[in-house]
């Protein structure tokens, strides 16, 4: 657990810096939503301060003076219990409020916890104001990469900034890491924070297996391109087959072929690819086909657990071929923060590991990330294992 001062001192830490990633946009920048998987960064910004308001500020503090009446149903995301809110889809056509009001609200919310905290602390407290700033930390994740593909499918393919470390190498060498049969122990434990997906520590017995203490480079998925692997349906689940044609997907997301050469949008504009960096920004349905055509197989989430200490991770979410579903005995919490995870247990794959994008202090070797198997505007990539 983290004391009140430290715990404190996080928040006003967390909060600035979703403030610091978004310095380099132009007023443009923030209103802009592509897809209905990317939010605009404005959206980002102002949800994560009703957070701290709905479930801190407005059932704690006496009288508190809510900034704007109708910021609940613009900034709430997927709350039924809260009450209504706007589609998801429809975050892009929000020119009002402005970005200034945004960051007023911000301002003003972020003063109101400051000042709560300053004079009241309970454990229950504590706890919320801790689920808090990780929220606000995924979405920090989700603002970086939301900016990704806002730029990145802005015709001019604009450079975000040019000190980011996108495409960190793997310098050791490539070697597989035996695992023996057995039980092994699966899950969070410990009293540092973690969701209630990691909770329910349980037994699972493994079969012997390798795994991969490298990811996949580029040069190897550019050997797959070139092997005709996204024309080869044998390779594909049959809903990424599906995918693959109905969407024409030929290569990794931002990839670009000019010339004969092969290049990627980055945060610092277009740039030839680096063979020897991390294959990012693909799909399960591609590591599944990858894997396929290696004569390999991607880990499951417990395999990739048992072997973590084995191995360097954290430069990409890694693709698990485990559905994700509830440990032995969970439960949801009760009220609004039950539905965080919870109903989100169907249809899903679990990554695991973190990125280039995840912020500081909000890792851990249980964690379980979840997406759609289609879905790779994160910083998507993918360990072997046989």
């Amino acid at each position: 657990m983290i004391a009140i001062d430290n715990l404190l001192e996080f928040f006003l830490e967390t909060r600035k810096h979703s403030e610091i990633i978004c310095e380099p946009l132009e007023t443009e920048d923030y209103v802009v939503q592509p897809i209905i998987d990317v939010s605009p960064p404005k959206w980002h910004l102002g949800h994560t301060t009703w957070f701290f308001e709905e479930f801190i500020l407005k059932p704690h503090v006496d009288n508190y003076q809510i900034f704007d009446a109708d910021f609940s149903f613009v900034f709430n995301s997927y709350y039924e219990t809260v009450g209504k809110r706007v589609v998801r889809s429809d975050r892009g056509n929000m020119s009002r409020p402005s970005v200034k009001k945004v960051f007023e609200y911000r301002n003003y919310v972020t003063q109101a916890i400051k000042k709560m905290f300053e004079s009241e602390q309970t454990k229950n407290l504590n706890d919320l104001l801790e689920i808090g700033i990780h929220h606000e930390k995924q979405h920090q994740e989700l603002l970086l990469t939301d900016i990704k593909y806002i730029l990145g499918n802005n015709p001019l393919l604009p450079a975000y900034s040019n000190e980011f470390v996108e495409h960190p190498v793997e310098n050791h060498p490539q070697d597989w890491i035996s695992v023996e049969e057995g039980i092994y122990e699966i899950g969070h434990n410990s009293n540092n924070f973690c969701y209630d997906n990691e909770l329910g520590r349980h037994k699972i017995y493994l079969n012997s297996y390798q795994i991969s203490n490298k990811l996949v480079t580029n040069e190897e998925f550019i050997q797959f391109i070139e092997a005709k692997g996204y024309q080869k349906f044998d390779l594909w689940h049959a809903e990424g087959w599906d995918w693959v044609n109905q969407n024409k997907i030929t290569a990794p997301l931002y990839w670009y072929k000019i010339e004969g050469e092969w290049y990627h949008y980055t945060y610092a504009g277009l740039k030839k690819i680096a063979s020897n960096t991390p294959i990012t920004h693909i799909s399960y349905f591609e590591a599944f086909a990858f894997a396929q055509w290696k004569g390999l197989r991607l880990p499951t989430e417990f395999e990739w657990e048992a072997a973590q200490n084995y191995f360097p991770w954290g430069k990409r979410w890694e693709w698990t071929e485990s559905a994700y579903l509830p440990y032995p005995n969970y439960k949801k919490a009760d009220g609004a923060l039950g539905e965080y995870n919870g109903k989100f247990m169907v249809s899903q794959k679990v990554l695991r590991g973190n990125s280039v994008a995840t912020p500081n202090k909000h890792s851990r070797p249980t964690y379980r990330n979840f997406f759609h198997p289609n879905l790779r505007w994160q910083f998507t990539g993918l360990r072997l294992a046989k």
